[in-house]
């Protein structure tokens, strides 16, 4: 079967304007207050390719007031993306090295967006994969101090819906057992791997002792690399995953414990080549993969959404549709799993029929 890079790469693409634009959250939500993304237009021949940035606002607003070279005819989608690499796209370093795979992949999907609908095509044509109905979970925590009631009042309103749920050592043997209790929890995430300072190591090490002795079946994302947790997770290896280390295809082999399953996000990959080679890599290796989103408002989610539904549809995948995100997820939401409605180019329907 054709991998991902293999299928696109010669795509030919013209662009003749570009454009961006703000998106902001429809309702309150976790987020900072001015939280919001930046959709990249990519125009030409008659069609719209779209992209999405997600990140801080300081880098939303670089994004939006950049000018760069887009607009011309390339022979082939690989040529392009190979111009977009020499183009600066910061006018300071950004704060996080990890900003820059964000904004690499807002203009790489949205130039496969585009240059799929150029050819009239889309990428499940392209890639003669069907796509299938996407299982996917939420993800939240549950505050401090912690509000047992959230996940049970969640299932009850949404009762297809799973649960990637962030632990904390303010978590009892009460409040997990009350937690555990709820149908759908897939992914205990541990926060592990972003440097956030350990305060008290020995609650950490209560933390995971609790945790793997009450979910029994829940996959373990990103934890500490402290001694003491690598010997608790040993027995229950085959069910730790990494998320934030994964980056590319070398990243899978440098992580402490040795992976069964994995947490591909297209944007923090950034690349469609590096994206191609860790699904060939996972899938020659026998890895399993889900993916999870990073609070995008528009056509990224998606785009996400997209790619599951066509590499790992069954996986406890983290993108459910964007309003699952609201501090009071309405009720009607969609249903896991969902519909994956491909649309031409590199996207899903909405379930309102228009285009994401």
């Amino acid at each position: 079967m054709t991998d991902l890079w293999t299928a696109v790469k010669d795509l030919p693409i013209a662009i003749e304007s570009f454009s961006f634009e703000v998106i902001a959250p429809s309702g309150p939500t976790g987020m900072p207050e001015d939280y919001s993304t930046t959709q990249l237009r990519l125009r030409g021949r008659g069609e719209e390719g779209l992209g999405e940035q997600v990140g801080m606002p300081e880098s939303q607003e670089s994004l939006r007031a950049l000018t760069p070279p887009l607009t011309g005819e390339w022979a082939t989608l690989a040529d392009f993306l190979a111009h977009v690499e020499t183009i600066e796209m910061w006018a300071a370093p950004p704060e996080y090295e990890l900003e820059r795979h964000w904004r690499r992949w807002t203009f790489e999907s949205a130039a496969l967006d585009l240059a799929l609908r150029q050819a009239a095509t889309s990428l499940p044509e392209v890639l003669g994969r069907t796509p299938r109905p996407l299982t996917f979970v939420t993800s939240f925590g549950l505050g401090d101090p912690p509000d047992i009631d959230k996940v049970g009042g969640r299932r009850a309103t949404h009762p297809t819906v799973g649960f990637k749920l962030d632990v904390a050592p303010s978590w009892t043997q009460r409040i997990m057992d009350r937690v555990a209790a709820v149908d759908g929890v897939a992914t205990i995430d541990f926060k592990g791997q972003y440097g956030i300072e350990v305060e008290d190591e020995d609650a950490l090490i209560a933390m995971y002792e609790r945790t793997v002795a009450t979910f029994p079946a829940a996959v373990f994302e990103d934890p500490h690399d402290h001694p003491a947790v690598l010997e608790l997770l040993a027995p229950v290896a085959d069910r730790v995953s990494y998320d934030a280390p994964i980056t590319i295809v070398e990243s899978i082999s440098a992580v402490p414990i040795p992976v069964k399953i994995v947490n591909v996000k297209p944007c923090r990959v950034g690349s469609l080549q590096e994206l191609s080679r860790l699904y060939a890599h996972c899938d020659s290796t026998g890895i399993a993969m889900y993916n999870g989103g990073m609070g995008e408002l528009g056509v990224g989610r998606g785009q996400a959404q997209l790619l599951a539904s066509l590499f790992h549809p069954d996986a406890p995948n983290d993108i459910a549709p964007s309003d699952y995100n609201l501090d009071d997820p309405p009720s009607g939401l969609p249903a896991s799993p969902l519909d994956p409605a491909p649309d031409r180019g590199f996207r899903r329907r909405r379930e309102d029929g228009s285009s994401r």
